[in-house]
């Protein structure tokens, strides 16, 4: 493999949240130990969620990895349109509210929930 795939949830020039597929090069290190370049970060947390929880629409505050750990996580964003991703997956967050803009649930942000029978334990990775 030659490259990772970054599923990204941004903000697009309407102020509307959407998915997007972009390729990182894994051109460093050794054909064993494929490599990307080092990324710097600003700190992570921890959360976990039960069974049941589900957001109201919201802006993620600062661009972030999320990285499912246990149970399942589904996004939605305007139009219907949703994602689930379990353990293991990964997703990179930066649908922030558009500088100048005020809050709008019924064009900006998306909203997320625990799916299934475990709880969700998520690590955010500030970017």
């Amino acid at each position: 493999m030659t490259h990772f795939t970054k599923t990204v949830l941004f903000t697009d020039v309407d102020g509307r949240a959407r998915f997007k597929e972009e390729a990182l090069a894994l051109d460093q290190g050794t054909p064993q130990t494929r490599l990307s370049a080092l990324f710097a970060s600003g700190g992570y947390q921890l959360r976990t969620s039960p069974v049941g929880f589900r957001s109201s629409f919201h802006c993620t505050g600062a661009p972030q990895w999320v990285f499912i750990l246990g149970g399942q996580m589904e996004i939605g964003i305007q139009g219907g349109v949703s994602r689930v991703f379990g353990p293991g997956e990964h997703f990179f967050s930066a649908d922030v509210l558009p500088e100048g803009a005020t809050f709008d649930p019924a064009v900006h942000g998306h909203w997320s929930r625990q799916v299934g029978p475990d709880p969700l334990v998520t690590l955010f990775l500030r970017a």
